[in-house]
């Protein structure tokens, strides 16, 4: 399923990626493209019994940031988030709001606003290395500060929407998005992916209607 609807959406999504890229070049110096390696899932086989094997892949997205930003301010906000400690990272370092963060560019704020800067990851799900529907793949940096109990949710293919961004995303705390991400790797099916993926259009669309 997976690459047949990726398939068709990088066809008719060419032409809107190709004006994002574009845009994005008019709007800021720099590359249309953010890689940035994250932690995925391969699927293996060994002595019959499946396991998932974990691996390191360049993911794509639009860039949204200016490409002088200091991306360090990200890692010091996940690892943070992921050791709970984040009332202590703002009352020390001030508020990370990544809304009126000075380093996100105009396009980039509707990007993000949008989801729209997800759009190259079609091409990881082509590449087998996401699906359309999984967990979040995560940066090496926040796999790094993970304990045992969070690894479950790496146990299979990352996706680029999932049971936690249709839930609540940035409202919810790191054990909450862990939670909602195992939950969906012990409960995925065909009917539950269909499931994400309306909910992630309905949030697409009201995006684009928001104020």
């Amino acid at each position: 399923m997976d690459l047949v609807i990726a398939t068709g959406l990088v066809i008719v999504l060419a032409p809107i990626m190709l004006i994002i890229a574009l845009a994005i070049r008019y709007d800021s110096p720099g590359p249309a493209l953010f890689i940035q390696q994250r932690v995925g899932s391969r699927r293996r086989t060994y002595n019959g019994q499946i396991v998932w094997e974990i691996r390191p892949f360049n993911m794509y997205k639009f860039r949204t940031m200016r490409q002088d930003a200091d991306q360090s301010l990200h890692e010091q906000h996940i690892k943070a988030f992921v050791e709970g400690r984040l009332d202590e990272y703002h009352a020390k370092n001030g508020s990370f709001k990544l809304a009126n963060d000075q380093r996100i560019t105009r396009v980039g704020a509707f990007l993000r606003k949008t989801s729209l800067d997800e759009l190259p990851q079609l091409f990881n799900v082509l590449r087998g290395e996401m699906s359309l529907v999984g967990p979040r793949p995560v940066p090496i940096y926040e796999a790094a500060a993970y304990e045992t109990r969070h690894r479950e949710r790496l146990a299979a293919l990352p996706g680029m929407t999932g049971l936690w961004q249709v839930t609540g995303r940035s409202q919810v705390s790191f054990e909450d998005m862990v939670r909602l991400d195992i939950e969906y790797v012990r409960n995925q099916s065909l009917w539950l992916d269909i499931k994400i993926l309306a909910q992630t259009a309905g949030i697409v669309i009201s995006g684009f209607g928001g104020g």
